[in-house]
């Protein structure tokens, strides 16, 4: 797992990250030598962590090799590397460990793959200046075809702001929603802008959380539906874009659009993260997140390893020095078919 030093913009991330996200928080165990920090942190993802068997994970094994690697006085930035190590094996964008000198995560989803998104370009020539702002969202129509930037689901939008979505996008001949780079937030965000592009309840996965030790124990499956919003929607055609940097809860609109009506995934796999992280704090004060559910598609597949496009296309690096997207141009080549 890599590790960090503690910035201001680490602090930033992580927080976003906490306010994003479904939360539960654990109170601090009085006891605060290395052994009960490491197995604090241990005894929690064996009841919670919900990805051991699909992982191919042995943390029984994993944690007495860690826990032999502590010492009674060894220093905390000497603990946090063994609890790194540890986590490591998770290779799980959603499992973090902060301390107030460092930050530890893997973000090899994304870190080992091409970027497929160049900002400047979608900037200078698919927004620009005159991009309209609803919320988060940035809109710009071209020739009859609305482009919609989605950064994140880090907040809702409000009804009227959904309104002025989907009054933009009446009358255009498709919608572009690119998902590239987003890095997640919200699913009842997700599940919001979702609304307003499908006109019957879109069944799509189905979801469980981790509660006990045993490799078993989750709950009952729940089924994940979004309905549509009792507001204006749109009936045309959406092309939805993403890339392995399209995590968590872009991970599960992508699956959403491979199950709505008259849309298309174009782009690459999305990074995955299907799981919903939940937070603890240490007997240090140290805080800490990681996955403790499962989403499943209707087919069977985990969310967690990402959700492959419609359309496989890779950036072409010559038609972005030409000022073109291309697959920005291949979603538009669908919607007008």
């Amino acid at each position: 797992m890599k590790s960090r030093t503690l910035t201001f913009g680490w602090l930033a991330l992580f927080l976003l990250l906490a306010s994003a996200c479904e939360k539960q928080f654990l109170g601090p165990d009085p006891d605060v030598d290395p052994f009960a920090v490491h197995d604090h942190l241990w005894e929690d993802l064996r009841d919670r962590y919900s990805f051991f068997a699909e992982k191919n994970i042995h943390w029984d094994s994993l944690g007495t090799v860690s826990r032999g690697q502590l010492t009674a006085f060894m220093s905390d930035r000497e603990l946090f590397a063994v609890i790194d190590e540890l986590l490591d094996h998770l290779e799980d964008g959603h499992v973090n460990l902060v301390a107030p000198f460092d930050v530890a995560r893997n973000w090899d989803w994304f870190e080992q793959f091409p970027s497929n998104y160049d900002d400047e370009l979608i900037e200078a020539e698919y927004l620009g200046p005159t991009a309209r702002h609803l919320g988060s969202l940035r809109l710009q129509a071209h020739d009859s075809i609305l482009y919609v930037k989605v950064p994140d689901f880090g907040s809702s939008w409000t009804s009227s702001e959904l309104d002025a979505l989907v009054d933009e996008a009446n009358g255009q001949e498709g919608v572009v929603l690119d998902l590239r780079n987003n890095g997640g937030g919200s699913l009842q965000a997700a599940f919001h802008l979702m609304s307003c592009f499908v006109e019957e309840p879109l069944l799509y996965a189905r979801r469980r959380t981790k509660v006990g030790p045993g490799s078993n124990d989750f709950s009952a499956w729940e089924a994940l539906e979004v309905q549509p919003r009792s507001g204006a929607r749109y009936g045309g055609k959406v092309a939805v874009l993403t890339n392995r940097r399209s995590y968590s809860t872009a991970t599960h609109f992508a699956e959403m659009a491979g199950v709505a009506p008259r849309m298309r995934r174009l782009g690459d796999v999305t990074g995955g993260g299907g799981g919903t992280p939940v937070y603890g704090e240490l007997p240090n004060g140290w805080t800490y997140r990681f996955s403790a559910t499962q989403a499943v598609a209707l087919d069977g597949r985990q969310l967690e390893a990402g959700v492959e496009p419609d359309f496989l296309v890779p950036l072409d690096r010559v038609a972005v020095a030409a000022g073109v997207d291309n697959i920005v141009e291949a979603a538009v080549a669908w919607l007008r078919e």
